[in-house]
């Protein structure tokens, strides 16, 4: 006897469909970049020990602010501060997503 109230898991797998959230996620080109927040702290400061005040919420949401940080960082003679900011770069330098910000991961 079916109830009015039925298991919604039950019917989802009698018909051959899966609940898992990332099934129904097949391209993640359109997602957001996570960047480590860990990183992005380093990257500010080291900055400041040199003198540069670096908004970490704008790194976040501005990728020219975010560029132009790493590329003066990339410019100071620092080894520790220009490997952070090379490995940075990577969560920010993607043109397919220059208009989407990028997000931080606790």
């Amino acid at each position: 006897m079916q109830t009015p109230h039925a298991n919604p898991v039950s019917s989802e797998r009698a018909a051959g469909g899966s609940l898992e959230a990332s099934d129904d996620f097949a391209d993640a080109g359109g997602s957001p970049r996570y960047c480590p927040t860990g990183l992005l702290a380093s990257f500010a400061l080291l900055m400041a020990g040199h003198g540069r005040c670096v908004n970490t919420a704008m790194m976040l949401g501005d990728r020219e602010y975010a560029m132009w940080q790493l590329a003066c960082a990339r410019a100071m003679d620092d080894a520790e501060l220009g490997a952070l900011a090379a490995r940075l770069f990577g969560y920010f330098d993607d043109p397919q997503h220059s208009a989407m910000p990028v997000l931080g991961t606790a």
